[in-house]
């Protein structure tokens, strides 16, 4: 657990925007997850001048509420899915929305509906996975997951999928052989990842691939630079102009002019346009520690912070602080918060709010032990809940 990972912020002291949320909420019962939709639409804005000329698709898994789709989706934002389930959601928008899909393993079924639904390319990073799509979606476009770096991220990626360069141009020979369109490659560089350098070294693996693959008489043309984008939390984080300036001087040195590019961020685009609140419901002094249970924990909203990702936290309650433990409200001892986090005196019926809680808070939160995932509502419209 991340010790001292949270530290308190009295309510003069946050953001405006996070100040205006924490405002609009007092008739909310906790837990919530209030969504500012102006900020969901600034976001992608700010996205697409960072990228200038890149295509941005939505990872759907970040949260995949349906009003959050549906802002989107009215600013043409393109969406990443990798289920059945996300294309419903996609589809339930009503309008016509460019996909990916970069999940390198996929349900046969999932592949033959995607394929008809138009998407443009099939992320691969197995020889299994090129001859499911040949069969399911005979000459659908496909990249390769390429292997990276994820040490800069909060949340590494890297073990689960990805291959080495030598690998990836195998792939890409393989799938023109069955009767595929090798389209280019992909990345990530890990969630949360607070390295601009580490997209620069993903992107010198991608032009390696890309070299390569040339010697091959393969010519790529498109080149996804995947997700990680991070939001404010506790530790310091480069700008998405930072990444974007770092990205753009690494693609015009190593790439051929015209290449299709794209990212698929998920936490930058949704993560500090919410804010999640919960109640105390309990307090207990166990040994020299003191303890505070809120109505939101682990298993039905905070799943992230079991690996030790921290959120800023603000109370409403004024006066000194001191150290307290966070834990959520079921009987599973695993679901504790967060330690030694700096809180004023406490009492039961307060409220904690936890900032930039868009992401990954709603999309993980579950029914476990009977309490129900955070209420969602966005800005405006607080009294109604979609």
């Amino acid at each position: 657990m991340n010790q001292a990972s949270l530290r308190h912020r009295e309510i003069l002291s946050v953001a405006p925007a996070i100040a205006r949320l924490i405002e609009r909420s007092h008739e909310l019962s906790t837990p919530f997850l209030l969504i500012d939709p102006a900020r969901l639409r600034s976001n992608l804005h700010q996205l697409r001048a960072a990228f200038p000329g890149a295509d941005v698709f939505y990872a759907v898994k970040a949260n995949p509420h349906p009003g959050v789709l549906q802002i989107l989706a009215e600013e043409g934002c393109g969406f990443e899915i990798s289920s059945d389930g996300e294309l419903d959601l996609v589809e339930a928008t009503g309008r016509p929305t460019p996909l990916l899909s970069s999940n390198p393993i996929k349900a046969p079924g999932f592949i033959r509906r995607a394929a008809r639904a138009g998407v443009l390319a099939f992320a691969v990073d197995s020889p299994d996975e090129l001859r499911k799509i040949a069969f399911e979606a005979p000459g659908a476009a496909v990249y390769v997951r390429l292997l990276v770096d994820n040490s800069g991220s909060e949340w590494p990626l890297a073990r689960k999928y990805g291959v080495g360069p030598a690998e990836a141009v195998e792939l890409l020979v393989r799938a023109a052989d069955l009767g595929l369109r090798p389209f280019g490659t992909t990345f990530h560089v890990g969630s949360q990842c607070r390295l601009s350098a580490s997209w620069d070294a993903a992107l010198a693996v991608s032009a390696e691939v890309w070299n390569d693959a040339a010697r091959h008489d393969l010519c790529l043309g498109f080149l996804s630079i995947g997700g990680g984008f991070p939001v404010q939390h506790t530790r310091v984080i480069p700008s998405l102009e930072e990444i974007g300036d770092v990205v753009q001087r690494a693609i015009a040195d190593r790439f051929p002019s015209g290449v299709q590019v794209t990212l698929e961020p998920g936490r930058a685009v949704v993560g500090d346009a919410a804010l999640l609140g919960a109640s105390v419901i309990g307090k207990a002094r166990r040994g020299e520690e003191h303890w505070i249970y809120l109505d939101v924990g682990v298993f039905n909203g905070l799943m992230e912070t079991i690996e030790g990702f921290s959120y800023e936290v603000s109370a409403l309650a004024s006066g000194p602080t001191a150290p307290v433990v966070l834990a959520g409200p079921s009987c599973d001892s695993v679901d504790v918060i967060a330690e030694s986090v700096a809180l004023p005196d406490l009492e039961i019926g307060d409220r904690v709010y936890f900032l930039n809680a868009g992401a990954y808070t709603l999309a993980y939160a579950s029914c476990f032990n009977g309490w129900p995932p955070p209420e969602v509502h966005f800005l405006d419209r607080a009294d109604e809940t979609r």
